[in-house]
């Protein structure tokens, strides 16, 4: 993979979901293949929490969570990384927002607005998803400049279906 680097340091958020096999050693080892990288550095992960399934219904429960990073990728790279982890961990694309071992969505880049065919910034739904919103309000700062903080919690303050996400347990990721 030619993976370029920008010039600078960007912060961005991604959320992670997995409702196959061992959902927390999974999501621990998509976190730990992330720090591995020589241009990513996780900053903050959030609580984990067991949510009912959305869109497609007849399957387990997930396991979500986020993380917060530090990265010196553009956001299609860091894309790139990610898409690259979820099949190192045996994702499978059968069922549109089907079952799967790891779904790595890229959230936000250090508030870049992309549209690409790719790649969309902020993630087109991230407002719309309680999974997302509850644990991406555990890692952003309240003195986020970019508004980020403010527009999280708006949008949790309006959201429906929170009773769908539960808290499960505290993250136990710890970086090297």
């Amino acid at each position: 993979m030619n993976i370029q680097s920008t010039s600078g340091t960007t912060e961005a958020y991604i959320a992670l979901g997995a409702n196959l096999g061992d959902r927390e050693a999974t999501l621990l080892e998509a976190i730990s293949l992330l720090q591995e990288q020589p241009d990513i550095i996780v900053l903050r992960t959030s609580n984990m929490y067991e949510t009912d399934p959305v869109g497609y219904v007849d399957q387990p429960n997930f396991v979500n969570m986020a993380v917060a990073l530090s990265t010196t990728l553009s956001p299609a790279d860091l894309l790139a990384v990610m898409l690259e982890t979820e099949l190192r961990l045996g994702r499978e694309r059968k069922i549109r927002w089907g079952p799967r071992t790891v779904d790595l969505d890229l959230l936000w880049v250090q508030g870049q607005v992309i549209d690409t065919p790719l790649l969309t910034l902020p993630h087109p739904r991230m407002l719309e998803r309680a999974f997302v919103l509850v644990p991406l309000a555990d890692i952003v700062p309240e003195e986020d400049s970019s508004g980020l903080y403010e527009t999280v919690h708006h949008a949790l303050d309006l959201i429906d279906g929170k009773d769908g996400v539960r808290f499960w347990k505290t993250c136990s990721w710890q970086s090297v």
